[in-house]
């Protein structure tokens, strides 16, 4: 050890782990006073009874400095290098502050950005900003694996000009190494959360950093291009340290520089002795939680705040966390979905572009469905147009690996197609289920005064909107991802003719096909262009008052009115409407009497309830069970049912609803949910448990009228909407 200590400046080292171990060592064999500071016990005891020991080589090293735990520590803290875990960065802050000198400083030694955490707590005039990439390790307690070059940066916080105090700290630090001064410190942290989440990645699988680098370069361009591009949108300039070069793997790069760039690193990185990331040592070795949300939590909220999507990231943390406890779960394979997750948005563009080719073929087709009449009421229009439909799906997608024609004599029958997973990684293997109807509300002859017609963009005809552009939609994102090579999950195609009609034939095959089905994909028409994850439950109810007649002018007290009996149990019935709960009750009908000078000896009402929640669907059903009469000389009798359940965004839901928006984005725009009144068969999907994702279906207006149309563009675009999705879902 240098004999000049006396004239060396102090240091306390808080955490003395990889960083903060490798540091301290090098700082005390320089001849500074140095006190480390670790939660570790027994790592605390190893460094006072046998020094700090660095392995460098196949060689140890030693150098004595004071060792002590916090709650043994006494004194007046001045110079300090923070170096413990990011998760733990609070705590640490919290147990330093009361001890720092008024001219003492706080530096961080840390991964992730812990600045304004530290300022936070010290001040902003007593912390100091740093960029640290140093590979080691702390294999046994007191001995630290010096695992080769790295770089060191110090600087002020928020590009401050460079200090007399960080040119004295970068004159010390250079005891370890290649230490230097900037003013763009926030440029080498942007850069390392890039670089050190290609590492995190690594931390998926059991195999050498490099080798997991070189073979998934699709899954960390991809990452280091969603975190660039929020330290794109946040003005920051990127530096590039050891041989990390970040401007080649943002987005924008061209392929050639960056595969140029992945061989250079890969390379380096093979000349280290490390060749496993201190988050893989975590999970494996340690079996400690990982750091890396806490690393990445400015990198989400920058990106939140600026609407930048980062799903591959946020897929390793979610991956990471998951192995915790568990490290028996890392696979390569792991590796290899976050690849076709970074592929997904190439994979958008080109599906979009292979339909937008085809635009004109999906016009004709759907002009051919329009011209096939498909009214609820009418079984010879359904029977005709479901051969029609057969023969469609032939020849746009192939025989299926399995057809069931489920009849139903009081409606039209059920059409269920089969078609197998190609190239799916997903573990879940149960198909997705394509849910539609091919019935309409139009009356057999309605195309003989309107037919089918396009004006440009805009395509009106009955029932282009509700629901047979969306039956087109689904075919043709199938044909695309077959035509593409694309993977897809395995599907079941399931079409109904008696939708319109309450689906009262069709429900219950529904249902045992959405148990058997990972979730459901309902191509009804959009709300206004938004996809729908709440619909209301509908109940059609019919009130029935008996009384009793009499002669209304001879004896008109002898008689029991049931038209006054039934006016106040409608008034009552208005009580159960709460429209800030979703609870709507409309009466639509009234019937009652039989002439004018007759007390009514009978009347009817016939209610419509719609509810949002099933805790309201129980009140109101208790609520028209509980009528009783206000006249005790009338009956009254609540007769009908739930026509559909009540279909509520869970949390499934709301996943599914998500993923959707993604995809959306990937295709270059936005996508809303919106919760409707109107009820489909993805109440009954919903009901059963099933995540459904419902009005993924034509874009348009005036369903059920005149006005009915839907446009060539929206047909494009949800079709390449549909497709996107189901290729997230094979790899999800």
């Amino acid at each position: 050890m240098n004999d000049t200590t006396a004239q060396r400046a102090a240091y306390t080292v808080v955490g003395a782990g990889a960083i903060g171990g490798t540091l301290a060592f090098a700082l005390a064999d320089a001849g500074h006073p140095v006190t480390v500071v670790d939660a570790d016990a027994a790592h605390v005891a190893a460094i006072r009874a046998g020094g700090l020991v660095v392995a460098r080589g196949g060689t140890r090293s030693s150098v004595p400095v004071t060792a002590v735990t916090p709650d043994e520590f006494e004194g007046t803290l001045g110079r300090v290098l923070l170096a413990v875990k990011a998760q733990a960065t609070g705590t640490a802050v919290d147990w330093i502050a009361p001890r720092l000198a008024p001219d003492g400083y706080v530096v961080s030694l840390q991964n992730g950005f812990n600045e304004a955490v530290i300022a936070e707590r010290v001040g902003a005039g007593r912390t100091v900003a740093a960029f640290v990439n140093i590979f080691a390790d702390v294999v046994e307690p007191g001995v630290v694996l010096d695992g080769g070059a790295g770089a060191l940066v110090i600087g002020e916080p928020d590009g401050a000009p460079v200090s007399a105090r960080v040119r004295d700290l970068v004159a010390d630090l250079q005891s370890w190494g290649p230490a230097v001064a900037s003013d763009n410190v926030e440029g080498y942290l942007w850069a390392k959360a890039g670089f050190g989440a290609m590492l995190a990645a690594t931390a998926l699988a059991d195999a050498p950093m490099a080798d997991l680098i070189d073979r998934h370069r699709p899954a960390m361009a991809g990452l280091t291009g969603e975190i660039f591009a929020v330290a794109d949108r946040l003005g920051v300039t990127l530096e590039p340290f050891d041989a990390f070069e970040p401007l080649p793997l943002r987005r924008a790069a061209d392929p050639a520089d960056r595969d140029g760039a992945f061989d250079r690193l890969t390379a380096w990185l093979r000349t280290q002795s490390k060749d496993r990331s201190g988050i893989w040592r975590d999970l494996a070795v340690r079996n400690r939680p990982v750091e890396v949300t806490t690393h990445y939590a400015d990198v989400f909220a920058h990106a939140d705040r600026a609407g930048l999507p980062t799903p591959l990231l946020r897929a390793v943390v979610d991956g990471l966390r998951g192995l915790e406890g568990a490290p028996q779960g890392m696979a390569e394979s792991r590796l290899d979905v976050l690849d076709r997750l970074a592929l997904a948005p190439e994979r958008a563009t080109a599906v979009g572009r292979w339909l937008d080719e085809h635009r004109e073929e999906l016009v004709a087709d759907l002009a051919d469905y329009t011209s096939v009449g498909s009214a609820s009421d009418d079984p010879d229009a359904l029977d005709a147009c479901l051969v029609w439909l057969r023969d469609w799906l032939d020849r746009r997608l192939g025989a299926p690996d399995a057809e069931e024609i489920l009849p139903r004599a009081e409606a039209g029958d059920i059409l269920v197609r089969r078609y197998p997973a190609r190239d799916a990684a997903s573990a879940d293997t149960r198909p997705v289920l394509l849910l539609g109807h091919y019935d309409t509300v139009w009356p057999t002859g309605t195309l003989d005064t309107w037919p089918f017609e396009r004006d440009g963009d805009r395509i009106t005809g009955p029932g282009v909107f509700d629901m047979k552009a969306g039956l087109v939609q689904a075919v043709w994102a199938l044909r695309a991802l077959d035509a593409l090579g694309l993977p897809r999950p395995a599907c079941t195609l399931m079409l109904n003719g008696d939708e319109e009609t309450g689906s009262l034939a069709s429900s219950g095959a529904i249902v045992d096909e959405a148990r058997g089905s990972r979730l459901a994909m309902v191509f009804e028409a959009a709300a206004d262009g938004a996809v729908k994850t709440a619909r209301k439950g509908v109940g059609l109810f019919t009130l029935t008052v008996t009384g009793s007649e009499a002669h209304a002018g001879l004896d008109p007290t002898a008689g029991a009115s049931a038209v006054d009996e039934l006016a106040h149990q409608i008034l009552r019935l208005g009580g159960l409407r709460d429209h800030a709960a979703g609870t709507s009750l409309n009466v639509g009908v009234v019937e009652g009497g039989t002439r004018s000078n007759v007390t009514a000896g009978r009347a009817v009402a016939r209610l419509d309830v719609r509810v949002a929640s099933e805790a309201e669907r129980l009140r109101v059903t208790r609520a028209l069970a509980e009528l009783t009469p206000v006249d005790a000389r009338t009956r009254v009798e609540i007769t009908g049912d739930w026509n559909r359940p009540v279909f509520e965004r869970t949390a499934q839901v709301a996943a599914l609803a998500e993923l959707a928006r993604r995809c959306a984005g990937l295709l270059g725009h936005d996508l809303a949910e919106a919760s409707v009144g109107g009820a489909s068969d993805g109440n009954f999907v919903a009901a059963a448990g099933v995540p459904v994702l419902d009005g993924i279906g034509a874009l348009g207006s005036g369903a059920h009228a005149r006005s009915e149309n839907t446009s060539v563009s929206g047909l494009v675009g949800r079709a390449a909407l549909a497709a996107t999705v189901l290729g997230a879902l094979a790899d999800d």
